[in-house]
């Protein structure tokens, strides 16, 4: 608990990482909740004593007073005129989806109004509302892909370095033919068979992104297997996969989880350049790289790059001053030279006490 309890305030010492994290948090938990700050559906519609949540909600024109037994089109001035004899309505602050087009504007793309806060893009959708969305997006797979491609790689690490020899060997050959492999010219070609989607585009980033988790753990496995602890719980009959388990990996996660914010940026990185050069997510998906593309497209609509520069770059600076926070909290090194220095204090203000 103490170690714990060092490790957090040595991060926190770290004044850069530790905004970085309230900040990152704060953005994150806002776009998780994307769908109540903008969204082209009303919140809550209370109407006939009764209280509706059509954003959640699948509801006909009936529902709302209406003579069709159809679905609510919300963009319909029919639908306005029913909502209007509700008792009241709640609307999220943005009134777009990452989807919704604004016909209401002239051309497009268009300049932040007060309909469109940051302006919409060339298809007419509401840049905010694809920035919120698109921000849950890249988190989530960044945190999806690193989180699996982290347990894999640390199985595969502690299989090297627990067995070594000819296991160490045939490993290590193995992965670099496969690291070897092109991956963006596979990705285009994939691409160009199948219809991307999140799930695919996680699958294939996966089989190349495990790698960068083996060395650490593999130099963390061969250290442990020849200590004392080790041999004896292998004296003690422990099988083989508990002694990696308990003895070998917890060494091996401290500096796992100090590399993890760094590869969950690399992961976010990763994608944003596949949906900027096309080789990523459908255009139905919302995504910083598309966003970035349609500025590169647009430089007349200065507003479209900005907002996505912007964006992925806050994105990817707290990510990196967050994993430099941990890094320094699980370094022993620090906790040496914080000891140091705390002992020069002890000293010089017994000097001067004397």
């Amino acid at each position: 608990m103490n170690i714990t309890r060092r490790r957090w305030q040595t991060f926190k010492n770290n004044k850069r990482a530790y905004v970085s994290l309230i900040l990152f948090a704060f953005v994150f938990v806002w776009s998780l909740f994307a769908e109540l700050f903008a969204n082209d559906k009303p919140l809550i519609v209370h109407f006939d004593d009764r209280t509706l949540f059509p954003f959640v909600q699948t509801l006909t024109e009936t529902d709302l007073g209406g003579e069709l037994d159809i679905l609510v089109d919300y963009k319909d001035p029919y639908t306005d005129e029913l909502l209007e004899k509700a008792q009241w309505v709640l609307w999220a602050p943005v009134k777009f989806s990452y989807q919704s087009i604004n016909d209401r504007a002239a051309t497009h793309p268009a300049p932040p109004s007060a309909d469109n806060w940051l302006g919409t893009d060339d298809h007419g959708r509401d840049i905010l509302a694809r920035l919120l969305y698109g921000f849950r997006l890249s988190v989530l797979f960044g945190f999806s892909l690193a989180a699996v491609s982290s347990i894999v790689g640390v199985l595969f690490g502690l299989i090297q370095g627990y067995y070594g020899g000819w296991v160490d060997l045939i490993g290590q050959r193995l992965m670099e033919i496969w690291s070897g492999v092109p991956v963006l010219f596979l990705i285009i070609i994939i691409s160009s068979m199948l219809t991307m989607n999140f799930w695919l585009m996680l699958l294939v980033m996966l089989l190349f992104s495990w790698m960068h988790m083996v060395g650490l753990v593999r130099a963390e496995s061969l250290r442990a297997r020849n200590q004392e602890y080790v041999r004896a719980a292998r004296a003690l009959g422990a099988s083989d996969f508990r002694i990696m388990m308990v003895h070998v990996l917890p060494n091996a996660l401290v500096a796992v989880i100090a590399v993890l914010p760094f590869t969950i940026n690399g992961s976010i990185a990763a994608l944003t350049s596949l949906d900027f050069l096309g080789f990523g997510l459908p255009a139905t998906y919302p995504s910083l790289g598309e966003l970035i593309s349609q500025g590169k497209s647009n430089l007349f609509a200065p507003w479209i790059g900005l907002s996505g520069f912007f964006t992925g770059g806050f994105l990817l600076t707290t990510l990196v001053f967050i994993g430099e926070g941990l890094r320094d909290a699980f370094d022993p090194s620090v906790y040496r030279s914080q000891g140091v220095r705390r002992q020069r204090k002890i000293e010089q203000s017994k000097e001067v006490t004397a």
